[in-house]
């Protein structure tokens, strides 16, 4: 599943392929999707290139080959800008498919309460946010006591030294601060958003994975916003 915007890139460089057979440059693209920078592009070839949709040649300039093609594209982020964040998904699976929502557990059932479930979030390269309720998820009372809660079906591999594995449901308490340490979902340039574990190293914020193939990333304390703290995990065996 692809975001919009790299649904947008995919089909560009598809399209000039098939025109000129010569890929778009960085900036033709940066120009096509409207974006500030040339780092979003590289966000959006690395996020395609991870799930299998492009693949870039080795010592050649410019060189971009498309493997295959989605089949749809993703939901429009208007919604999710004017109402604040909430993700849908942020993917990151390594081609694993999707799995049932877990069922709640029967105790808390009689005595629990309801959380919104705000789709998929995989827990690797993140993506866009996208902000759309799947269902409801019952929860026992205790977990969400004070604040606002929702809950993310986790896709992918990134976390898995912290034990949340893909298919895992998070249950996230809405939040703008957090502590060093805290597993958090972040907004990355109010644009893309991931779960990844919280670390301040002087005035830098770092977005820290739990799985060694997943490399650190560093940001200006002005780039990320934090939108909540994990504060539960439900797993279906």
């Amino acid at each position: 599943m692809l975001t919009r915007k790299q649904h947008e890139l995919l089909m560009f460089i598809h399209e000039r392929l098939k025109e000129t057979g010569v890929p778009p440059s960085f900036d033709e693209m940066k120009d096509a999707l409207d974006l500030r920078s040339k780092s979003g592009i590289h966000r959006l070839i690395t996020a395609l290139e991870e799930r299998g949709f492009i693949r870039r040649l080795p010592n050649r300039a410019r060189a971009l080959e498309v493997i295959k093609l989605p089949e749809s594209a993703s939901p429009s982020l208007a919604s999710a800008r004017s109402r604040g964040f909430a993700p849908e998904v942020i993917e990151g699976s390594r081609g694993k498919a999707p799995a049932a929502p877990p069922p709640p557990a029967e105790d808390a059932a009689a005595a629990g309460l309801t959380v919104p479930v705000m789709g998929r979030i995989a827990a690797g390269v993140p993506i866009e946010a996208i902000q759309q309720e799947s269902h409801q998820l019952t929860v026992p009372a205790d977990l969400v006591s004070g604040g606002e809660h929702f809950a993310l079906e986790v896709r992918g591999d990134s976390m898995i030294e912290a034990g949340i594995l893909d298919g895992d449901t998070v249950l996230i308490k809405r939040s703008d601060t957090a502590d060093n340490g805290d597993i958090i979902v972040a907004l990355v340039d109010d644009e893309e958003a991931t779960l990844k574990r919280l670390r301040r190293k002087g005035a830098s914020i770092a977005l820290e994975a739990a799985n060694p193939a997943y490399e650190t990333r560093i940001f200006g304390p002005d780039r990320i916003r934090i939108q909540g703290k994990l504060v539960a995990l439900f797993r279906r065996y």
